[in-house]
Protein backbone atom coordinates (compact mmCIF):
# COMPACT_ATOMS: atom_id res chain seq x y z
CA UNK A 1 0.00 0.00 0.00
CA UNK A 2 2.81 2.38 0.95
CA UNK A 3 4.62 1.57 -2.28
CA UNK A 4 1.41 2.19 -4.25
CA UNK A 5 0.93 5.61 -2.64
CA UNK A 6 4.54 6.53 -3.37
CA UNK A 7 4.13 5.61 -7.04
CA UNK A 8 0.90 7.59 -7.19
CA UNK A 9 2.63 10.61 -5.67
CA UNK A 10 5.47 10.41 -8.20
CA UNK A 11 2.96 10.11 -11.05
CA UNK A 12 1.12 13.23 -9.86
CA UNK A 13 4.39 15.17 -9.70
CA UNK A 14 5.22 14.13 -13.26
CA UNK A 15 1.79 15.20 -14.50
CA UNK A 16 2.00 18.55 -12.71
CA UNK A 17 5.48 19.15 -14.10
CA UNK A 18 4.26 18.37 -17.62
CA UNK A 19 1.31 20.75 -17.24
CA UNK A 20 3.54 23.52 -15.91
CA UNK A 21 5.98 22.94 -18.73
CA UNK A 22 3.24 23.24 -21.32
CA UNK A 23 1.92 26.39 -19.64
CA UNK A 24 5.40 27.96 -19.56
CA UNK A 25 5.99 27.03 -23.18
CA UNK A 26 2.64 28.55 -24.14
CA UNK A 27 3.56 31.80 -22.36
CA UNK A 28 6.97 31.82 -24.01
CA UNK A 29 5.39 31.48 -27.45
CA UNK A 30 3.12 34.49 -26.95
CA UNK A 31 3.86 37.73 -28.75
CA UNK A 32 5.67 40.08 -26.39
CA UNK A 33 5.03 43.75 -25.59
CA UNK A 34 7.16 45.79 -23.22
CA UNK A 35 5.86 48.73 -21.17
CA UNK A 36 7.65 51.07 -18.80
CA UNK A 37 5.92 50.42 -15.46
CA UNK A 38 3.40 48.34 -13.54
CA UNK A 39 0.31 50.62 -13.81
CA UNK A 40 0.83 50.56 -17.56
CA UNK A 41 1.05 46.78 -17.51
CA UNK A 42 -2.34 46.78 -15.76
CA UNK A 43 -3.94 48.86 -18.54
CA UNK A 44 -2.26 46.91 -21.31
CA UNK A 45 -3.07 43.46 -19.94
CA UNK A 46 -6.67 44.51 -19.38
CA UNK A 47 -7.03 45.10 -23.13
CA UNK A 48 -4.54 42.58 -24.55
CA UNK A 49 -5.98 39.62 -22.65
CA UNK A 50 -4.36 36.37 -23.74
CA UNK A 51 -3.16 37.68 -27.12
CA UNK A 52 0.08 39.23 -25.88
CA UNK A 53 2.49 38.73 -23.03
CA UNK A 54 3.08 42.10 -21.35
CA UNK A 55 6.18 42.84 -19.27
CA UNK A 56 7.38 45.95 -17.42
CA UNK A 57 10.89 47.31 -17.85
CA UNK A 58 10.79 48.93 -14.40
CA UNK A 59 10.03 46.12 -11.93
CA UNK A 60 7.88 46.33 -8.83
CA UNK A 61 9.58 48.27 -6.05
CA UNK A 62 11.89 50.28 -8.34
CA UNK A 63 11.61 53.94 -9.29
CA UNK A 64 10.97 54.76 -12.97
CA UNK A 65 12.74 58.05 -12.32
CA UNK A 66 16.20 56.50 -11.99
CA UNK A 67 16.00 52.79 -12.89
CA UNK A 68 18.60 51.19 -15.17
CA UNK A 69 17.61 47.98 -16.98
CA UNK A 70 19.55 44.77 -16.45
CA UNK A 71 21.37 42.96 -19.29
CA UNK A 72 18.73 40.22 -19.03
CA UNK A 73 15.97 42.80 -19.59
CA UNK A 74 17.73 44.20 -22.64
CA UNK A 75 17.98 40.68 -24.05
CA UNK A 76 14.28 40.20 -23.37
CA UNK A 77 13.51 43.55 -24.99
CA UNK A 78 15.09 42.36 -28.24
CA UNK A 79 12.25 39.82 -28.52
CA UNK A 80 9.51 42.42 -28.07
CA UNK A 81 7.31 43.52 -30.98
CA UNK A 82 6.48 46.87 -29.44
CA UNK A 83 7.24 49.25 -26.61
CA UNK A 84 4.44 51.28 -25.03
CA UNK A 85 5.97 54.27 -23.28
CA UNK A 86 4.14 56.23 -20.58
CA UNK A 87 5.47 59.47 -22.04
CA UNK A 88 7.90 61.59 -20.06
CA UNK A 89 9.25 59.63 -17.09
CA UNK A 90 12.98 59.73 -16.25
CA UNK A 91 13.66 56.14 -17.30
CA UNK A 92 12.36 56.84 -20.80
CA UNK A 93 14.21 60.15 -21.08
CA UNK A 94 17.48 58.43 -20.21
CA UNK A 95 17.05 55.11 -21.98
CA UNK A 96 14.66 55.32 -24.93
CA UNK A 97 17.32 55.90 -27.60
CA UNK A 98 19.40 53.01 -26.26
CA UNK A 99 16.33 50.77 -26.02
CA UNK A 100 15.44 51.38 -29.65
CA UNK A 101 19.06 50.85 -30.72
CA UNK A 102 18.96 47.53 -28.89
CA UNK A 103 15.74 46.50 -30.72
CA UNK A 104 15.52 48.44 -34.01
CA UNK A 105 12.62 46.28 -35.23
CA UNK A 106 10.44 47.31 -32.29
CA UNK A 107 7.49 49.66 -32.80
CA UNK A 108 7.19 52.52 -30.29
CA UNK A 109 3.84 53.88 -29.09
CA UNK A 110 3.44 56.91 -26.82
CA UNK A 111 0.41 56.35 -24.58
CA UNK A 112 0.56 59.96 -23.32
CA UNK A 113 -0.53 61.31 -26.71
CA UNK A 114 -3.50 63.65 -26.16
CA UNK A 115 -2.94 64.14 -22.41
CA UNK A 116 -3.09 67.75 -21.24
CA UNK A 117 0.29 67.88 -19.54
CA UNK A 118 1.11 69.82 -16.41
CA UNK A 119 4.20 71.99 -16.87
CA UNK A 120 6.40 73.55 -14.27
CA UNK A 121 9.98 74.61 -13.93
CA UNK A 122 12.37 71.94 -15.09
CA UNK A 123 14.53 70.46 -12.37
CA UNK A 124 17.27 67.96 -11.78
CA UNK A 125 16.34 64.76 -9.97
CA UNK A 126 19.38 62.70 -9.10
CA UNK A 127 20.86 61.62 -12.41
CA UNK A 128 18.11 62.86 -14.73
CA UNK A 129 16.24 66.01 -15.67
CA UNK A 130 12.47 66.38 -15.99
CA UNK A 131 12.58 67.64 -19.57
CA UNK A 132 10.71 70.86 -20.19
CA UNK A 133 9.33 70.80 -16.69
CA UNK A 134 6.70 68.23 -17.69
CA UNK A 135 5.12 66.41 -14.77
CA UNK A 136 5.41 62.78 -15.94
CA UNK A 137 2.99 61.09 -13.51
CA UNK A 138 0.08 61.05 -15.93
CA UNK A 139 -1.31 57.62 -14.97
CA UNK A 140 -2.47 58.80 -11.53
CA UNK A 141 -5.57 60.39 -12.99
CA UNK A 142 -8.99 59.20 -14.05
CA UNK A 143 -9.20 61.48 -17.09
CA UNK A 144 -5.70 60.53 -18.19
CA UNK A 145 -6.40 56.83 -17.66
CA UNK A 146 -9.13 57.06 -20.28
CA UNK A 147 -6.62 58.53 -22.76
CA UNK A 148 -3.94 55.97 -21.90
CA UNK A 149 -6.47 53.16 -22.37
CA UNK A 150 -7.53 54.51 -25.77
CA UNK A 151 -3.93 54.90 -26.92
CA UNK A 152 -3.17 51.37 -25.74
CA UNK A 153 -6.17 50.01 -27.64
CA UNK A 154 -5.03 51.83 -30.80
CA UNK A 155 -1.53 50.38 -30.40
CA UNK A 156 -2.87 46.84 -30.05
CA UNK A 157 -5.07 47.00 -33.13
CA UNK A 158 -2.12 48.43 -35.07
CA UNK A 159 -0.10 45.39 -34.05
CA UNK A 160 -2.93 42.88 -34.46
CA UNK A 161 -5.81 44.14 -36.62
CA UNK A 162 -7.26 40.62 -36.92
CA UNK A 163 -8.36 40.62 -33.27
CA UNK A 164 -9.75 44.17 -33.22
CA UNK A 165 -13.19 43.11 -31.94
CA UNK A 166 -11.57 41.16 -29.10
CA UNK A 167 -9.55 44.22 -28.04
CA UNK A 168 -12.55 46.51 -28.45
CA UNK A 169 -14.61 44.37 -26.08
CA UNK A 170 -11.85 44.37 -23.47
CA UNK A 171 -11.19 48.09 -23.96
CA UNK A 172 -14.89 48.79 -23.28
CA UNK A 173 -14.63 46.71 -20.10
CA UNK A 174 -11.57 48.66 -18.95
CA UNK A 175 -13.36 51.96 -19.60
CA UNK A 176 -16.19 50.75 -17.35
CA UNK A 177 -13.65 50.05 -14.60
CA UNK A 178 -12.14 53.52 -15.02
CA UNK A 179 -15.57 55.18 -14.96
CA UNK A 180 -16.59 53.14 -11.92
CA UNK A 181 -13.42 54.24 -10.13
CA UNK A 182 -14.29 57.86 -10.92
CA UNK A 183 -17.82 57.37 -9.57
CA UNK A 184 -16.53 55.78 -6.36
CA UNK A 185 -14.04 58.59 -5.78
CA UNK A 186 -16.61 61.31 -6.49
CA UNK A 187 -19.01 59.62 -4.08
CA UNK A 188 -16.30 59.50 -1.41
CA UNK A 189 -15.58 63.21 -1.80
CA UNK A 190 -19.26 64.20 -1.93
CA UNK A 191 -20.49 62.18 1.04
CA UNK A 192 -17.55 62.67 3.41
CA UNK A 193 -15.53 65.70 4.46
CA UNK A 194 -12.53 65.75 2.15
CA UNK A 195 -9.27 67.62 2.72
CA UNK A 196 -8.58 70.50 0.36
CA UNK A 197 -4.79 70.09 0.56
CA UNK A 198 -2.38 67.23 1.13
CA UNK A 199 1.37 66.86 1.36
CA UNK A 200 3.44 64.25 -0.45
CA UNK A 201 7.15 63.53 -0.59
CA UNK A 202 7.51 63.14 -4.38
CA UNK A 203 4.85 64.98 -6.45
CA UNK A 204 3.25 61.92 -8.04
CA UNK A 205 -0.38 63.05 -7.61
CA UNK A 206 -0.44 66.33 -9.54
CA UNK A 207 -2.95 65.01 -12.09
CA UNK A 208 -5.10 63.41 -9.40
CA UNK A 209 -5.15 66.77 -7.60
CA UNK A 210 -6.13 68.54 -10.83
CA UNK A 211 -8.96 66.05 -11.48
CA UNK A 212 -10.58 66.73 -8.11
CA UNK A 213 -9.60 70.33 -7.38
CA UNK A 214 -7.07 69.52 -4.63
CA UNK A 215 -3.82 71.22 -3.63
CA UNK A 216 -0.71 69.02 -3.68
CA UNK A 217 2.21 70.27 -1.56
CA UNK A 218 5.55 68.64 -2.33
CA UNK A 219 8.24 67.95 0.27
CA UNK A 220 10.99 67.57 -2.31
CA UNK A 221 12.74 70.80 -3.28
CA UNK A 222 13.51 70.79 -7.01
CA UNK A 223 13.76 67.04 -6.93
CA UNK A 224 16.11 66.92 -3.95
CA UNK A 225 15.96 66.58 -0.18
CA UNK A 226 14.46 69.78 1.30
CA UNK A 227 16.84 72.25 2.91
CA UNK A 228 16.29 73.13 6.59
CA UNK A 229 14.78 76.47 5.51
CA UNK A 230 12.41 74.77 3.08
CA UNK A 231 11.47 72.25 5.76
CA UNK A 232 10.53 75.11 8.10
CA UNK A 233 8.44 76.67 5.32
CA UNK A 234 6.67 73.36 4.73
CA UNK A 235 5.75 73.12 8.41
CA UNK A 236 4.18 76.59 8.24
CA UNK A 237 2.36 75.79 4.98
CA UNK A 238 1.08 72.58 6.50
CA UNK A 239 -0.47 74.52 9.38
CA UNK A 240 -1.87 77.29 7.17
CA UNK A 241 -3.43 74.86 4.69
CA UNK A 242 -4.76 72.64 7.51
CA UNK A 243 -3.04 69.62 6.01
CA UNK A 244 -4.04 66.41 7.74
CA UNK A 245 -2.31 63.79 5.57
CA UNK A 246 1.26 63.36 4.35
CA UNK A 247 1.62 60.70 1.65
CA UNK A 248 4.88 58.78 1.43
CA UNK A 249 5.83 56.38 -1.37
CA UNK A 250 7.81 53.20 -0.59
CA UNK A 251 10.82 54.13 -2.73
CA UNK A 252 11.48 57.40 -0.86
CA UNK A 253 12.94 58.22 2.55
CA UNK A 254 10.28 59.10 5.12
CA UNK A 255 12.45 60.96 7.64
CA UNK A 256 11.49 64.47 6.49
CA UNK A 257 7.82 63.50 6.37
CA UNK A 258 8.13 62.25 9.97
CA UNK A 259 9.72 65.54 11.06
CA UNK A 260 6.85 67.53 9.52
CA UNK A 261 4.22 65.15 10.92
CA UNK A 262 5.64 65.46 14.43
CA UNK A 263 5.65 69.29 14.26
CA UNK A 264 2.15 69.57 12.79
CA UNK A 265 0.29 66.61 14.27
CA UNK A 266 -0.46 65.22 10.82
CA UNK A 267 -0.76 61.58 9.76
CA UNK A 268 1.65 59.75 7.46
CA UNK A 269 -0.12 57.49 4.97
CA UNK A 270 1.71 54.98 2.78
CA UNK A 271 0.70 55.09 -0.88
CA UNK A 272 2.06 53.37 -3.95
CA UNK A 273 1.24 55.29 -7.14
CA UNK A 274 3.36 52.71 -9.00
CA UNK A 275 1.11 49.83 -7.99
CA UNK A 276 -0.22 47.38 -10.58
CA UNK A 277 -3.55 47.58 -8.71
CA UNK A 278 -4.40 50.98 -10.19
CA UNK A 279 -8.10 51.06 -9.26
CA UNK A 280 -7.47 49.99 -5.66
CA UNK A 281 -4.71 52.57 -5.21
CA UNK A 282 -6.76 55.47 -6.59
CA UNK A 283 -9.62 54.66 -4.20
CA UNK A 284 -7.18 54.24 -1.29
CA UNK A 285 -5.81 57.75 -1.92
CA UNK A 286 -9.31 59.22 -2.02
CA UNK A 287 -10.36 57.44 1.18
CA UNK A 288 -7.22 58.66 2.95
CA UNK A 289 -8.14 62.28 2.19
CA UNK A 290 -11.49 62.01 3.96
CA UNK A 291 -12.13 62.11 7.68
Amino acid sequence: MKRYLTLLYVLLLVLLSACNGKSSQKEENKRLIMVTMEPQRYFTEAIAGDKFLVESMVPKGSSPETYDPTPQQLTRLSKSEAYLRIGHIGFEQSWMDRLTDNAPHMQIFDTSKGVELIHGEGHNHGDHFHAGGVDPHIWNSISNARIIAKNTFQALITLDKTNENYYLHRYDSLCKVINRTDSVINNIFQTRKADHAFMIYHPALSYFARDYGLHQICIEEEGKEPSPAHLRDLIEICKEEEVRIIFVQPEFDRRNAEIIAKQTNTNIVDVNPLSYNWEKEMIHIANSLCK
